[in-house]
């Protein structure tokens, strides 16, 4: 089986899921909101078989690599872990709504990863610089980290969707398919903990491999510096929710905020002068 002809599927499969998840928002039929449910988790099994494949033809082709290394394993990976702490945060509060905002991010991501030039699909081997199992050890913490911020900003979302209409969206479908604003807020906060605990282990494992890899801790590249700024974002959100008392509206309208700031450390230094570019 062709690995970039499954994970290909899997867009549409995301897709399908998340048409799934709107009409049952929209409608209030559980049918809906089964199947998309269901839906999800097919498409992340063949997400996470197509990734496999992936690695077993490195191998076959004679590389042998995690694949981890280019811009379009990189998306994938990214996309994949959204999926799997969407699914943790479905199965844990037994509340479908979040993925009516969170399958959007996962399937723009594999998208992007099919469909924009410049994204190559090929299994390339690794630079001199890349041949460390540092290489696996950083990337996982880091797009942890960016996945947890992706669910953050799918329910600051829904936090300021639900904070809007009030206590109106009390009595419709609506109101009952987005938890209350405390449980939001709640999950908010725990996403944002958790991207930021592996955040802070991706730079630091990504310091020690660039001391092996290049003999210096930090140089200063755009995606450090980046990657600085978004902890220093989130750290601020962390340190005003336990300092300042920040709460709800203020919380969700910087878990946005956030977000740019890793799609831009993630996509905007690309098209810099960075030892990091994809590109």
């Amino acid at each position: 089986m062709n690995h970039e002809w499954v994970l290909s599927a899997v867009t549409f499969v995301y897709l399908l899921s998340f048409i799934g998840y709107l009409v049952w928002m929209v409608r209030g039929a559980e049918f809906w909101g089964a199947g998309a449910s269901w839906i999800a988790r097919i498409g992340f099994l063949f997400h996470s078989a197509g990734i496999l494949l992936r690695w077993r033809a490195s191998y076959e082709m004679g590389i042998g690599h995690v694949p981890l290394a280019n811009f379009y394993e990189s998306l994938i990976f990214f996309a994949w872990a959204v999926m799997l702490l969407y699914l943790l945060v479905e199965w844990r509060t037994r509340s479908r709504s979040p993925g009516a905002f969170v399958l959007p991010v996962a399937c723009l991501l594999m998208a992007y990863a099919s469909i924009v030039p410049g994204v190559s699909g090929r299994i390339e081997p690794l630079i001199p610089a890349l041949q460390s199992n540092w290489l696996t050890v950083h990337v996982l913490t880091c797009f942890l980290g960016y996945a947890a911020f992706a669910v953050a900003f799918a329910l600051g979302q829904m936090y300021l969707i639900r904070s809007r209409r009030g206590e109106g969206c009390n009595g419709g479908f609506l109101g009952r398919a987005i938890p209350a604003p405390e449980v939001l807020e709640d999950l908010l906060y725990r996403s944002i903990i958790l991207g930021f605990v592996f955040l802070s282990l991706g730079i630091m494992t990504g310091s020690i491999w660039a001391h092996y890899a290049w003999g210096a801790y930090w140089s200063w590249d755009p995606k450090e510096t980046w990657s600085l700024i978004t902890w220093i974002v989130y750290a601020i959100m962390l340190h005003a929710r336990a300092v300042r008392g920040w709460r709800g509206r203020q919380m969700a309208w910087m878990s946005l905020v956030g977000f740019v700031s890793v799609l831009f450390t993630y996509l905007g230094v690309n098209y810099l002068d960075s030892l990091h570019s994809y590109f």
